[in-house]
C-alpha cells in the first residue's frame, strides 16, 4: 500500500498526478460561475463567492443578490461590456473590476466569461472563471513597466474619482479637466474633452494648455475622428504609434503633428448604456498598452461618464428647480411710488436648488403697499407648489381690502384646508408710505430688521402667532398686529432663516452678523441686497433664501398724511386693526389729547356703516394741509341711503352714534359717492 504522504522517489510522479481541475482553481484562487440566462439562474462556488466577499448564506443564486459587492460605476462597465458581447454574436469576453469586501475595503478581480449559444445563434448560458488580481496588478516585475507606470495603472481610477467627488455641476467637471492637475492624475501629456449636445461633439475642455485646432471645437459624430469612433462603436481607441496616428486619421494628424502627440488614448464615456461623450489622452512618446492597462482606461472612463452623467442630471434637476422656484415668484416688483424697493432670491447648494421661499410686493389703495415674506416647509417641488397657492391667496386676501391679522388668519385657514401635511412661516408688513406707518404681523417667522438712516439697526419685535396650517387646526387664529414708524429714508428687512442658519451656529448670532453687514453695508438699496447674498454664496447651506427690502423714500410731513383701513362685513379682526391704525396715527401726528375722542368717533361711524348697509366699509383718517392743524375721519360704504340723528330715548339701547360724533367732533356731514356715500368728521388740533 502507497503512502501517499510519503516523499515520491526521484522521477516518480503523485499518485495524484493529473490533478484535476477543482484543486488547481482552489490553489490559484479561481472560481467559477455558470449563469443561465433563460431562468436567470447562477452558480457561484464557494472560491467565487469569497473572492466576491459574499458569504454563503446570502446568496440566493440571482444577479441581483452581487448588488454591491461591484461598484456601481465597475458594476455599470461590466454590463454594457456583457450586453455588447451577447449582442455581437461574441463567443468570450473579459474585465477587471472591483469588488467590495464585507469590511468595505476594495479589491480588484478579473471576471471571463464564455458565452453559449442556441441553433439560432441566442446567448443561452455563461460560463465563467472569476479571480483575484490584487497580485497580479501589483506585481512589481513586469516587465517593460516602471515603477510609476505600475503606481500609476493600480490607482488613477480612485485618484480620479475622489478628485471628482466634490464635482456637482458638468462645469465643474470641465475645469477640473482644465486644470493642470488632471493632466498629473492621468498621466498623460495632454488630454481632450468632449460632450455630446444636440448631436454633435463638443470639445469642451483641453488641457494642460489649449492647442485650438479650427474646426475641431464642433465635430459631427460621423466624422473620422478618434472621439467620433469610439462614440459611434461603444469601444475604446489605443493608438500605438505616429505612424498608426498618421494612417487613420491624416486630417487630424496633420493639425496635431507639430504638437508632438506620439499615441494616445481615447474613451468612450458611457453612462445608463448611451455614450455621452469622449476623454482623450495623449502621450507624447510611441508606446504600447497592455491588457492590464487597457482595462484600467476602461475602468476610469466608466467613472468619469457616471460623474458627468450625474452632474448633468443635477443641471437638469437644478434648470427645473429654478425654473419653476422663478415661475412661482412674482415675474416683477411693480414700482411703488413713495418706496424703493430690494428683493432677493437665493437657491439652497445643496438637494435638488428648490424649495418653498417666497417674497412678494402688492400695491394697496390709499398709497399702502404690502410687503411679505414666508418659508412653506420642505425643499421639493411639493413644497414650491404650496408657495405658488398660498402666495396667490395672501395677495388676493390683501388687494380684498382685508386688514393684516385677518389676511394672515385666512391665509392659515386656506392652508390647512390644503390636501398637505406642510406649514409655512410668514410676515406681512402693511405700510402706508405717505404716514409711514408700518403694521406687522409675523406667522411663527423670523422678526424683522430695521435700518436707521445713519446705518444702524435693529431688530423689530413682533408680536406673533403660529405659523400658517398650524394655527388653523389648533383653533389659534388670533394674529396680534404690531405699529411701527418708518420714517423717511429707513428701511425695513423682511427675510428667511436660510440667510441666517448656519450649521454648528444659533439663530441670533446668524442675525447679529446679519445686523453687522447691514451697518457695513453699502447705502444703495439693491447694493445692500447683493451684499446679503454674499454672505450666503461661499457657505454650503441646504436651505434656500428670500430677503425684501423696502425703504421710504421722501422727506416726512404731517400735513396730507393719509391712512386707510378696509373692513369686511363680520371681520372683527379688521375693525380692531382700524381702531389700532387711528390710535397710531394720531400719536404720530401729534393729536395725542385728541385721541380718545378720534377713536371713538371713528368706531361709531365704521360700526354704523357695517351694521346698516350689510357691506364693506374704507376707513380714511388723514391730515388737511391749511392755516390750522386739522385731522379728517371718512367711513365710506356702498349703500346711498343717508344716516340720521335721532333721539333713541330714556331706554333705548342703539341710536346714539352721530349724537356721540356731533358731540365730539367739531363738524362732520355726509357726501354722495357714485353708489355709496362717505360720512366725514373733523376734528381741530392744537399748535405744535
Amino acid at each position: 500500500m502507497v503512502d501517499r504522504g510519503a516523499t515520491p522517489a526521484s522521477g516518480a510522479l503523485p499518485d495524484d498526478w493529473p490533478a484535476r481541475p477543482e484543486p488547481i482553481l482552489v490553489r490559484n484562487r479561481v472560481g467559477t460561475f455558470d449563469w443561465d440566462l433563460i431562468s436567470g439562474r447562477l452558480h457561484l462556488d464557494a472560491t467565487a463567492l469569497g473572492i466576491l466577499g459574499m458569504p454563503p448564506e446570502e446568496f440566493r443564486g440571482r444577479i441581483g443578490d452581487l448588488a454591491g459587492r461591484v461598484p456601481r460605476s465597475d458594476g455599470a462597465r461590466l454590463d454594457t461590456l456583457v450586453a455588447r458581447a451577447l449582442k455581437d454574436g461574441s463567443e468570450s469576453y473579459g474585465a477587471y473590476h472591483r469588488v467590495r469586501r464585507e469590511d468595505g475595503s476594495l479589491h480588484w478581480a478579473y471576471t471571463q466569461g464564455h458565452i453559449e449559444r442556441d441553433g439560432a445563434g441566442r446567448p443561452c448560458r455563461i460560463l465563467g472563471l472569476l479571480r483575484d488580481a490584487d497580485a497580479e496588478l501589483a506585481l512589481a516585475d513586469r516587465p517593460g513597466e516602471s515603477d510609476g507606470e505600475r503606481r500609476h495603472q493600480t490607482t488613477v481610477v480612485e485618484a480620479i474619482t475622489a478628485a471628482l467627488a466634490h464635482a456637482r455641476t458638468v462645469q465643474d467637471v470641465i475645469d477640473f479637466f482644465k486644470d493642470v492637475r488632471a493632466v498629473e492624475h492621468l498621466g498623460s501629456d495632454l488630454l481632450v474633452l468632449g460632450l455630446i449636445e444636440s448631436g454633435r461633439i463638443h470639445l469642451v475642455a483641453e488641457g494642460p494648455s489649449e492647442h485650438f485646432i479650427p474646426g475641431t471645437r464642433y465635430t459631427r459624430i460621423d466624422d473620422n475622428f478618434p472621439m467620433s469612433e469610439v462614440i459611434r462603436t461603444l469601444t475604446p481607441r489605443f493608438i500605438e504609434s505616429r505612424e498608426e496616428f498618421a494612417r487613420c486619421y491624416p486630417w487630424l494628424w496633420e493639425h496635431i503633428e507639430d504638437i508632438g502627440i506620439a499615441s494616445a488614448a481615447y474613451l468612450p464615456l458611457i453612462a445608463q448604456a448611451k455614450p455621452i461623450g469622449a476623454l482623450g489622452l495623449l502621450y507624447r512618446e510611441a508606446r504600447g498598452f497592455s491588457r492590464q492597462e487597457r482595462n484600467l482606461f476602461i475602468a476610469l472612463g466608466s467613472s468619469l461618464a457616471q460623474s458627468i452623467a450625474r452632474a448633468m442630471l443635477f443641471d437638469q434637476e437644478h434648470d427645473l428647480a429654478e425654473g419653476l422656484q422663478q415661475s412661482m415668484l412674482p415675474r416683477r416688483i411693480p414700482d411703488v411710488p413713495g418706496a424703493q424697493i430690494a428683493v432677493r432670491y437665493r437657491s439652497a447648494r445643496l438637494g435638488r436648488d428648490i424649495g418653498g421661499d417666497w417674497y412678494d410686493v402688492i400695491p394697496l389703495p390709499g398709497g399702502r403697499v404690502g410687503a411679505v415674506i414666508g418659508d412653506v416647509q420642505g425643499h421639493d417641488t411639493h413644497a414650491a407648489a404650496v408657495m405658488g397657492q398660498l402666495r396667490i391667496v395672501l395677495r388676493a386676501y390683501a388687494t380684498e381690502g382685508h386688514a393684516p391679522a385677518t389676511v394672515m388668519a385666512r391665509a392659515s385657514a386656506f392652508l390647512h384646508e390644503l390636501d398637505t401635511d406642510r406649514f409655512a412661516t410668514c410676515s406681512y408688513a402693511e405700510a402706508d408710505l405717505s404716514t409711514g406707518v408700518v403694521q406687522l404681523v409675523r406667522a411663527g417667522h423670523i422678526d424683522p430688521l430695521l435700518r436707521h438712516t445713519d446705518g444702524t439697526s435693529r431688530r423689530l419685535p413682533v408680536a406673533g402667532g403660529l405659523p400658517l396650517g398650524l394655527s388653523a387646526e389648533f383653533g389659534r387664529l388670533d394674529y396680534p398686529v404690531t405699529s411701527v414708524e418708518l420714517d423717511a429714508g429707513e428701511t425695513l428687512l423682511l427675510f428667511t432663516d436660510g440667510l441666517v442658519e448656519q450649521p454648528g451656529s444659533d439663530l441670533d448670532e446668524g442675525v447679529g452678523q446679519l445686523s453687522e453687514v447691514i451697518v457695513t453695508g453699502p447705502e444703495d438699496l439693491h447694493e445692500l441686497a447683493d451684499r446679503l447674498c454674499d454672505m450666503v454664496t461661499e457657505r454650503v447651506g441646504e436651505d434656500d433664501m428670500a430677503v425684501l427690502l423696502l425703504r421710504r423714500q421722501g422727506v416726512p410731513t404731517r400735513p396730507g398724511g393719509r391712512l386707510q383701513q378696509h373692513i369686511a362685513p363680520a371681520d372683527p379682526e379688521a375693525l380692531s386693526a382700524a381702531r389700532h391704525m387711528i390710535r397710531t396715527a394720531v400719536r404720530a401726528w401729534g393729536a395725542r389729547e385728541r385721541s380718545d375722542e378720534i377713536e371713538l368717533a371713528a368706531d361709531e361711524l365704521a360700526t354704523n356703516a357695517l351694521l346698516h348697509t350689510d357691506g364693506a366699509a374704507v376707513v380714511t383718517i388723514r391730515m388737511l394741509a391749511g392755516p390750522e392743524r386739522r385731522l379728517r375721519v371718512e367711513v365710506e360704504d356702498r349703500s346711498s341711503a343717508l344716516p340720521r340723528r335721532r333721539e333713541p330715548g330714556e331706554m333705548g339701547v342703539s341710536g346714539r352714534g352721530l349724537l356721540l360724533v356731533d358731540r365730539l367732533a367739531d363738524v362732520w356731514g355726509v357726501e354722495p359717492r357714485g353708489g355709496g356715500k362717505s360720512v366725514w368728521c373733523e376734528f381741530v388740533l392744537g399748535g405744535e
